[in-house]
C-alpha cells in the first residue's frame, strides 16, 4: 500500500470546485476513506463541531481546502468576513488535528497572500517581502497566517503540515455566479448571456493591463494529491502553470471560443487588482514532480463546454 491509500482523509470544501477534483484523484490512487463534512452538517467556524468532527471520524490526515471566496468586488464587500471565517477554520482544524495526533495536514494557501509589488515570477522566498494588494489582502493575509501555524506546529511540536499556493483555478464546476465568481467563469457566462440575448457589448472591470496566471483544476487537484503523498517540508510551494496572460488577452480569447462578437466595454472605475501575476513553478517540479499539463485555450475550451451542457440539463428539467 501507497501512503495515501492506507489514510483515513478529511477533506474539507470537498463537495466545492477544487474539493471535488482532488477527491477524484485521491480514488484514483485508491484512497477508499474519505470523510467530506458539509457546512451544514459541520460549521468549521465552530470548534464545538471540528471536535466533534474528529472525534466521529477518527482521521489520520487533513486536506483543508475549504475557503470563503470571490473575485475583487466581493474581497471589497466582505474584508472582515474573508479575514474572520478563513483564519478561524484553518487555525482551529489545525489545532485539532494536532490535538488528534494526524499523521499530516495539508493547506491550501492562496497567491494572494503575495506582497502587491512582488517580482515575477512570484518566487516563495518573496512571500514576506511586502504587504499584499489591498482589495483581497485580508483574505491573503488571514490564509498566510495558516503558514505561520503550520511553521510554529512543525517547530514546537513536530506536526507535519505542509502549505500549498495554488495560482488562480479554474474549470468545469467552477462558480458562475456574476456576484461572487473570479475572472475567467464571470467572462464565459457574461459572452455566452450576451450572445443568446443579441446584446452588443459586455462591460469588464478596470482597463484590461493587469497580467493573471490561471491553473486548470484537475491540474491543481494533480499538485495537491502529489504534495500530499511526497512533500514533507516547512517552506510553502507554488502550484502553477508557469506563464501569465494580460486579462485583455485573455477577454480576446474567451470572445473567440464563446462566439461573441459584440464590442468590449472597459470599466475604468473599477479596480484592475494586483498588477502582475506569475508563479516560479520550479520547487514543486523539483520536490514533488508538479507540472501543469493542460493549456489555457484548451482548458477554457472544456470549462465551456462543460458550462454550456449543464445550462442546458437544467432548462431541460426546469
Amino acid at each position: 500500500m501507497g501512503f495515501l491509500d492506507r489514510q483515513k482523509i478529511i477533506v474539507t470544501g470537498g463537495a466545492g470546485f477544487l474539493g471535488q477534483a482532488v477527491i477524484r484523484k485521491l480514488r484514483e490512487r485508491g484512497c477508499s476513506e474519505i470523510v467530506t463534512p458539509r457546512s451544514k452538517d459541520c460549521d468549521l467556524r465552530s470548534s464545538e463541531a471540528i471536535e466533534r468532527l474528529f472525534k466521529s471520524t477518527h482521521p489520520t490526515m487533513v486536506i483543508h481546502l475549504a475557503a470563503v471566496v470571490g473575485g475583487i468586488g466581493a474581497n471589497r464587500e466582505n474584508p472582515g468576513r474573508f479575514f474572520y471565517e478563513n483564519a478561524i477554520m484553518g487555525i482551529q482544524l489545525m489545532e485539532f488535528g494536532r490535538r488528534y495526533g494526524i499523521e499530516k495536514f495539508v493547506i491550501a494557501g492562496t497567491i494572494c497572500s503575495y506582497p502587491k509589488f512582488a517580482p515575477v515570477p512570484f518566487r516563495e522566498d518573496d512571500l514576506w517581502n511586502g504587504y499584499p494588494e489591498e482589495t483581497n489582502a485580508p483574505y491573503g493575509l488571514a490564509k498566510k497566517m495558516l503558514l505561520v501555524q503550520s511553521q510554529a506546529y512543525r517547530q514546537q511540536y513536530g506536526f507535519n503540515a505542509i502549505y500549498l499556493m495554488p495560482v488562480n483555478l479554474y474549470g468545469p464546476g467552477d462558480n458562475f455566479d456574476l456576484s461572487s465568481s473570479h475572472v475567467i467563469p464571470a467572462l464565459i457566462r457574461k459572452c455566452l448571456e450576451a450572445k443568446e440575448q443579441g446584446s452588443p457589448e459586455i462591460v469588464v472591470w478596470g482597463d484590461g493591463s493587469p497580467t493573471r496566471e490561471f491553473l486548470f483544476v484537475d491540474d491543481a487537484a494533480e499538485g495537491i494529491v502529489l504534495a500530499s503523498e511526497q512533500y514533507n517540508k516547512t517552506e510553502p510551494v507554488n502550484l502553477g502553470a508557469g506563464f501569465e496572460i494580460s486579462i485583455r488577452d485573455l477577454v480576446d480569447l474567451i470572445v473567440k471560443l464563446t462566439g461573441f462578437g459584440g464590442k468590449i466595454v472597459w470599466d475604468h472605475s473599477k479596480p484592475n487588482g494586483q498588477p502582475r501575476r506569475m508563479l516560479d513553478t520550479t520547487r514543486a517540479k523539483r520536490e514533488f514532480g508538479f507540472v501543469a499539463k493542460t493549456s489555457l485555450e484548451e482548458g477554457i475550451r472544456i470549462t465551456i463546454d462543460n458550462y454550456v451542457r449543464n445550462r442546458l440539463k437544467k432548462s431541460q428539467t426546469a
